[in-house]
C-alpha cells in the first residue's frame, strides 16, 4: 500500500505591477468612502497641486491632529494615490489595519529603529510611488516644539527622490475650508555619496522650515 504524497505549491511572488494595481484600488476605494463625509465636515481647500511631482516623492508635512493624512489625500486628489507610513498601534486595530495595510499604509515601531519599515519604505519609492510620512514622527500642539527626525531626508536621499514639503492648517474648522498649501518638490543637498547623521539632521530641519514657511497667512 503506497503513501500518498501531499506536495505544497509555492504561492507566485506578486509582482510589483500587480502589488501597485490591487493598493491603488484599494486605496481608491477607501478615498470614496471617506470623502464624502470630509467633503461635508472637513472640506479642504489645496493651494500648490500643481507643484506636484509625476513621479515618486516624500511628501512631508507638519503634524498636529489625527485627521492629517486624510487632509492630505484629499488635497491630492483621487488621481494621486501615496503610501504611507504610520505608527504601528494603527496597524495593530483589527479590521482598520488590515484595509489601510491593503492600501499600502504600513506600520512603524517609534521606540526602535524599524528595519522592516525602513525596507518598505524604500520598496515603494524605488517601486515609483509617492510616500507620506510625517517627519516630526508625532502630534505637535500649538506651543510645542519638536525635532524633526531624519527618516524622510534618509528616504529621499537613499532612492534619490525629491521632498515634498507640505503646510497642513493647524486650526481646523469644521464645515469650513482647510488649506492644505503643497510646496514646490527639491532634492536634499549633501557632500560625498552618502550623507552623514549630521547632514541628515541638518536636512530635516531645513524641511520642516520650509513647512513652516508655507504656512505663513495661513491661519
Amino acid at each position: 500500500m503506497s503513501e500518498e504524497t501531499t506536495v505544497t505549491k509555492a504561492q507566485p511572488k506578486e509582482s510589483p505591477q500587480r502589488r501597485k494595481r490591487r493598493m491603488d484600488w484599494f486605496f481608491h476605494l477607501l478615498y470614496c468612502v471617506v470623502w464624502p463625509y470630509f467633503r461635508l465636515i472637513h472640506p479642504v481647500r489645496a493651494v500648490g497641486r500643481e507643484n506636484i511631482p509625476e513621479g515618486p516623492a516624500v511628501i512631508c508635512p507638519n503634524h498636529t491632529t489625527a485627521g492629517d493624512p486624510f487632509y492630505v489625500v484629499f488635497a491630492f486628489g483621487f488621481h494621486c494615490p501615496m503610501r504611507a507610513m504610520a505608527k504601528m498601534e494603527i496597524m495593530r486595530m483589527p479590521f482598520i489595519g488590515w484595509i489601510l495595510s491593503k492600501a499600502g499604509v504600513f506600520g512603524v515601531n517609534r521606540d526602535n529603529t524599524d528595519l522592516k519599515a525602513v525596507k518598505t519604505a524604500m520598496k515603494f519609492l524605488k517601486e515609483g510611488d509617492k510616500l507620506l510620512m510625517f517627519p516630526e514622527g508625532t502630534r505637535v500642539h500649538e506651543g510645542e516644539d519638536a525635532q524633526a527626525k531624519a527618516g524622510a531626508a534618509l528616504f529621499a536621499t537613499r532612492a534619490g527622490v525629491p521632498l515634498l514639503p507640505v503646510y497642513i492648517q493647524r486650526k481646523k474648522k469644521r464645515f469650513r475650508r482647510n488649506t492644505v498649501v503643497i510646496g514646490e518638490p527639491y532634492n536634499p543637498e549633501y557632500k560625498g555619496r552618502k550623507p552623514t547623521s549630521d547632514e541628515l539632521q541638518a536636512i530635516a530641519q531645513d524641511l520642516m522650515e520650509r513647512v513652516r514657511a508655507l504656512g505663513e497667512g495661513v491661519e
